[in-house]
């Protein structure tokens, strides 16, 4: 397992942000494995919901969770406000870093994650394939 630091700065939005690292540097599989930092605007969908739904505040990032690749992603973020309340649910673009974003991701070298619609969820759902060394 290899690991990555980034940082991300104030107006970068976190799905894309990750998304786009996947591709550009070719990752065939990896995970979160932590992530602290800020957001001024959070788009969530919410268990059991079809629409997502936009807060607006600034929000801590309690955690960040989640699986990624060049063909595709899947993340659930937990967040807190100024009182401490909590609120979670599955990373939509539009999460808007307000300070920074500190995440730390592994690189499974030996793996390929694939996004597939499984015909029992009607959803892409995550296919694991074993890249040979």
């Amino acid at each position: 397992m290899q690991t990555y630091a980034l940082r991300l700065h104030p107006n970068q939005d976190l799905k894309a942000t990750l998304d786009n690292w996947a591709v550009d540097n070719a990752i065939e599989a990896a995970c979160v494995l932590t992530c602290v930092g800020s957001l001024h605007q959070a788009v969530l969908r919410f268990a059991d919901q079809d629409q997502s739904t936009t807060l607006d505040g600034k929000f801590e990032i309690v955690s960040l969770t989640g699986t990624l690749s060049r063909h595709g992603s899947h993340y659930h973020l937990s967040l807190a406000d100024s009182q401490g309340s909590t609120v979670g649910g599955h990373l939509l673009a539009g999460c808007f870093i307000y300070t920074t974003a500190e995440i730390v991701l592994a690189l499974l070298p030996n793996l390929s994650f694939r996004r597939e619609i499984d015909s029992a969820t009607g959803y892409k759902e995550l296919v694991i394939k074993n890249i040979p060394e």
